[in-house]
């Protein structure tokens, strides 16, 4: 496998894993919590969701061919919440995923090294993507902050729970030496039937 493939392997890989991760953090609060809001310049877990599927649908739509801030898209709309059910929330937050996942699906080797714009700054698709690869993981360590300070009870950890570190790297060093992602064993206890 050729190192531009084994990339966007890894950044498939990576992005599913924090998917993951911030849907494992809204399971373990309440519906009314996603749109609670702490002041008027913080935004609650629905808005910043929202906002995280409107840029992916504008970035990732014609991704070769049209600039990442589509004339359609309404950034500042995005920080508005006009959702009332986690439903409707979490079908346009996988709408925003599934152009996302759609579009790095559809990208061949060669595709790394061209040239994107967004707001007209040309940029390489790798720069692109890293810049994502920056910009989502960002949010969603904000969504999983957010409900573990909401949930009204003991939160079950999303990594390695505290004081079990020890234990942890017991249990991973027990195991011969092999080459796998990092998210492997994070997406299977989380998608248990995902590689069968």
């Amino acid at each position: 496998m050729e190192i531009n493939d084994i990339y966007l392997v890894s950044i498939k890989k990576q992005m599913l894993y924090y998917k993951t991760v911030a849907e494992k953090a809204i399971d373990q609060i309440e519906t009314k919590q996603l749109f609670a809001s702490v002041n008027e310049d913080t935004n609650s877990i629905a808005v910043i969701m929202k906002h995280m599927a409107g840029n992916m649908l504008s970035r990732w739509t014609d991704f070769l061919t049209s600039d990442g801030e589509k004339e359609w898209r309404n950034r500042d709309g995005e920080f508005e919440n006009d959702f009332t059910t986690k439903e409707e929330l979490l079908s346009f937050w996988n709408k925003g995923w599934d152009c996302f996942f759609t579009t790095i699906n559809s990208l061949q080797s060669e595709d790394l090294i061209k040239i994107i714009y967004i707001r007209n700054q040309g940029q390489t698709v790798v720069d692109a993507i890293n810049r994502q690869l920056a910009h989502y993981p960002y949010h969603i360590g904000q969504i999983v902050f957010y409900a573990k300070m909401l949930k009204k009870s003991s939160w079950e950890s999303l990594s390695i729970p505290k004081n079990k570190s020890n234990d942890y790297n017991a249990e991973k060093f027990s195991k011969e030496k092999s080459i796998q992602h990092f998210t492997d064993d994070e997406l299977k206890k989380y998608n248990p039937h995902q590689n069968e």
